[in-house]
């Protein structure tokens, strides 16, 4: 299950043309959806039809084209630093959102190499923001149950939310003064954390970004989102 209630189905991977619209208007075809209903009948009892979908989304990434297979273009990255005339300059082509912390590293080591500071690789054993869970190690369901005890008084849907959404950093959004409900279960003080802490600036950042809380709102409850950010 996607978000509890939903069910997530994909990938397609297109080419996109040429002097298409640009990377940031990219959507599903129609093609897409009718393709992604057929596989996903195969196996399904009750069949989905292209009028069942919610919501789609769809994103542009740059592929390393070596000739080879198709497969294997859409796995790679390549790094190219270069120091000939100056500071370093850090070439990258392909990389994904799944490989960005890898890449990233790699990036860094050819960087310093070239600027005498070489340092060793350090992201394999490093948690992200709010991922230390303390004596709970990785078990999030221990963690959101302590979590909840330590505040009887909140929603039980939205102290899970907040576990799974940030981790230990949840434990400051549940002891802040919540502030007004903007929407069902996102109070004013989560909304600020987004901006101040994760550079949110729009609805839109919220509702399908940082969360997909979207999915679960109403057209009011959205646009009651968006009349936050825009007052």
């Amino acid at each position: 299950p996607y978000e509890g209630r939903f069910t997530l189905i994909g990938t397609t991977d297109v080419e996109l043309p040429e002097h298409s619209e640009p990377p940031a208007h990219a959507a599903i075809t129609t093609d897409e959806v009718a393709y992604l209903c057929e596989q996903a009948n195969r196996y399904l009892a009750t069949p989905v039809q292209p009028a069942d979908v919610l919501w789609s989304y769809s994103g542009v990434r740059p592929l390393l084209d070596e000739g080879g297979a198709a497969s294997k273009v859409t796995r790679d990255y390549l790094l190219e630093a270069d120091a000939h005339g100056g500071a370093p300059l850090l070439n990258v082509w392909g990389g994904k959102l799944t490989t960005y912390r890898k890449l990233a590293e790699d990036g860094a080591t050819q960087l310093g190499a070239l600027l005498g500071e070489a340092r060793r690789p350090w992201t394999a054993g490093s948690r992200l923001p709010g991922g230390d869970l303390g004596a709970h190690g990785v078990d999030i369901a221990a963690f959101t149950a302590a979590l909840q005890a330590r505040h009887p008084g909140r929603d039980a849907a939205t102290v899970r939310r907040l576990a799974r959404a940030y981790g230990n950093q949840a434990e400051a959004l549940l002891a802040a003064p919540a502030g007004p409900e903007i929407a069902p279960g996102l109070a004013d003080c989560e909304l600020r954390h987004l901006v101040e802490h994760e550079w949110a600036r729009s609805a839109d950042d919220v509702l399908w970004r940082r969360s997909k809380l979207g999915l679960h709102y109403t057209a009011e409850q959205r646009a009651a989102v968006a009349a936050w950010f825009n007052g």
